[in-house]
């Protein structure tokens, strides 16, 4: 028996899916139905729940099994899978970004409980729900193979981070950003759809696999309208990512957003588009030659790789200026979109193949040193109620260990050594030193030398600078443990980033998971 292409057996594959679908419906349901003196933090509680039995069943997928005779972890065969007529795959490429995501969005719930007002947002049970859709958007993202499924996930994801930005009604600043994010977001989603449209017009398929082995036979006849679709999707993409030169929302959106759904937007919703342009490119281009005169798979990656440095080189000095903490993490995240644009960029082939390990394990190190470095500025804002850069003076008088913390999560993002940021960089500069992109590789060492002035210049504050009116810090229960949790993890990537590389290589597959050749 089938479910419109969809057999009832195959639904077991979408189980991470459907936890949170479920999930949703009852929170909402739970949320209508609960007195409204009842904390609604209990549905909070309720999602991390929902998170982590999803989180189970990706971990289940990926062939990881727990041997209770020697109580120890196995890792098995991920599984891999073809639904509805091969739109939607279930392989370790999505696998992997699926239970980071998962992570990422328990950890910025949690950090919604220990930071989130009820003054500041009314409908706090609406917050809590709406978190669930945009991380299925986002795991939609990265295990469509089909161009409907990866625009059904794309505007889901978007469409709920419209509401979410704009969650704090009663705050003129996040009415104009989701204002702006909304309208930009449309124009975006609008670029990626019309893109689209000249792949479809070329190929006759919307499914990736189908396209790249219509425009490898047809390349020479249509190479403008390749180009032309590429582009159109790439600039729609790059609005979605906060690459420059499409960031102009990001640090008004990243400001006016309350700050744990700054921390979804700089993690969740970047992380999903990338992965998604890099299945896109690597499933729909690789193998394009076009002409001679136009090369078209190599003219493609040389884009990315121009995209890449501008990103890195304009969120660097831009944020050199700000005063505001979450404009500031704003374009460093706009830098940080630049360095995990590379590894797309250098080519995979026979000199490289760890495009994946590398581009993984940077956005792993880049999603714990960006939660926890928000869960810090959170505990500040409640404190401070301040936004500002200066709300950081003397936190090391204030709270010395949460100020131990935030210098290890800075230092990291700033790539300093033995610690998950250096390591993420330096594998992705040593992929691109083996394709032989050596300007590439300078702009990403200059641009983070860069980085280093702004970051330490919140060190600076927090060691040198004093608030004498300022009172000791102690974060909520919740806050805390999500700042240590995402401290000691960029720690364990510093110290120990083989076990994490190694890991991440022996269950991806390039040729099976990103290329989808089976057998």
């Amino acid at each position: 028996m089938e479910l419109h292409g969809l057999k009832w057996s195959d639904l077991s594959y979408l189980a991470p899916e459907l936890t949170l679908v479920i999930s949703a419906i009852l929170l909402s349901i739970i949320d209508l139905v609960l007195p409204k003196r009842v904390s609604r933090t209990l549905l909070g509680w309720l999602s991390i729940v929902s998170i982590v039995i999803s989180a189970g069943f990706v971990i289940h997928q990926l062939g990881v099994k727990f041997d209770l005779s020697a109580f120890s972890f196995t890792q098995g065969e991920p599984v891999r899978a073809e639904l509805l007529h091969y739109s939607y795959r279930v392989d370790a490429f999505g696998g992997i970004l699926k239970l980071l995501f998962l992570i990422a969005t328990g950890l910025i719930t949690l950090m919604s409980i220990g930071s989130i007002k009820k003054t500041e947002i009314p409908d706090v049970g609406e917050y809590y729900y709406f978190l669930l859709p945009a991380l299925i958007g986002g795991m939609i993202m990265v295990s469509s193979a089909d161009l409907i499924a990866l625009f059904v996930g794309l505007e889901l994801l978007s469409i709920t981070s419209y509401i979410l930005v704009g969650m704090r009604k009663l705050n003129g600043r996040s009415n104009e950003a989701a204002f702006k994010y909304i309208v930009q977001g449309g124009i975006a989603s609008a670029m990626i759809l019309y893109g689209m449209s000249f792949l479809y017009g070329i190929s006759g398929s919307t499914n990736l696999l189908e396209i790249n082995n219509a425009l490898a036979q047809t390349s020479g006849s249509f190479t403008a309208l390749i180009y032309v679709a590429f582009f159109l999707m790439l600039a729609g993409l790059g609005f979605k990512i906060a690459a420059a030169p499409f960031h102009s929302w990001a640090p008004d959106v990243y400001q006016g957003a309350p700050t744990p759904i700054t921390a979804f937007l700089a993690v969740v919703s970047k992380g999903a588009a990338i992965a998604l342009l890099f299945r896109f490119v690597y499933r729909t281009f690789y193998g394009v030659t076009g002409t001679v005169e136009q090369p078209i798979y190599n003219d493609i990656l040389f884009t990315i790789a121009v995209l890449a440095a501008i990103s890195m080189v304009v969120g660097n000095i831009l944020a050199l200026r700000q005063r505001n903490f979450k404009r500031l993490l704003a374009f460093s995240g706009i830098a940080n979109a630049g360095y995990l644009l590379v590894p797309i960029a250098a080519e995979f082939g026979f000199v490289h193949q760890a495009n994946f390990s590398e581009f993984t394990f940077y956005l792993i190190a880049y999603t714990f040193m960006n939660i926890g470095a928000l869960a810090v500025f959170a505990m500040i804002e409640n404190a401070s109620d301040t936004e500002q850069t200066r709300g950081f003076a003397g936190l090391y008088y204030r709270a010395p260990w949460t100020a131990f913390a935030m210098v290890v999560l800075l230092l990291s993002l700033a790539g300093f050594p033995v610690t998950g940021g250096f390591f993420g960089k330096l594998f992705i500069i040593i992929g691109a030193l083996e394709t032989q992109k050596y300007w590439l590789v300078a702009i990403m060492i200059g641009a983070s030398v860069i980085a280093y002035y702004y970051y330490f210049g919140l060190i600076r504050q927090m060691f040198m600078r004093s608030d004498i009116e300022a009172r000791d810090l102690k974060p909520t229960i919740p806050l805390a443990i999500v700042i240590w949790i995402c401290t000691i993890i960029t720690l364990l990537l510093g110290f120990f980033p083989q076990v994490i590389l190694n890991q991440i290589e022996t269950i991806f597959s390039m040729t099976k998971d990103l290329f989808m050749v089976t057998g």
